[in-house]
């Protein structure tokens, strides 16, 4: 009779066990998960950033009688405008949301892109050192972070 009650509190003890990793690694998974929307944000702010400064330096190196807005991404990659080209940025980066270089564009009236936002629609954790400052509301999503060029920026800026 005591060796079947050892084996009951032998099995207790392993469902005790597994409970414990099982709670532990559902800890872990969302520590995990954090990291890496923390990750992703802070990418999203470099890469928007990098792109609304390449918009600024294209804007500030044109020349007289052409558009100050690039029609397409790509034109900031390489400035044909110019001879030889300049390259206000050094590649076009990707959405980290997303995967892909499928940003939302925003246009001016003649249609040259003057910012970006992203089109992922996932609840923004970062509240502070925002791109554009909303005075009355926070944006409650990534994709409401809007990376705009900046009106007057020196042409002989290359990197600020």
């Amino acid at each position: 009779m005591p060796r079947r009650t050892l084996q009951g509190f032998a099995y207790l003890g392993l469902l005790f066990v597994l409970a414990i990793g099982a709670a532990g690694l559902g800890a872990l998974a969302t520590q995990w998960q954090a990291a890496t929307q923390r990750e992703r944000e802070a990418e999203l702010l470099f890469r928007g950033t990098q792109i609304a400064r390449a918009l600024s330096r294209y804007a500030a190196a044109t020349p007289a009688g052409q558009p100050r807005a690039p029609e397409q991404l790509d034109d900031l990659v390489q400035d044909t405008r110019h001879a030889p080209p300049l390259q206000h940025l050094r590649r076009l980066y990707a959405d980290p949301f997303t995967g892909q270089p499928d940003w939302l564009l925003l246009r001016d009236e003649q249609g040259g892109i003057v910012g970006l936002h992203s089109r992922a629609t996932q609840r923004a954790w970062r509240r502070h050192a925002l791109p554009i400052p909303a005075p009355d509301h926070q944006p409650a999503t990534v994709g409401d972070w809007r990376f705009m060029r900046e009106a007057g920026i020196s042409p002989d800026r290359r990197n600020p």
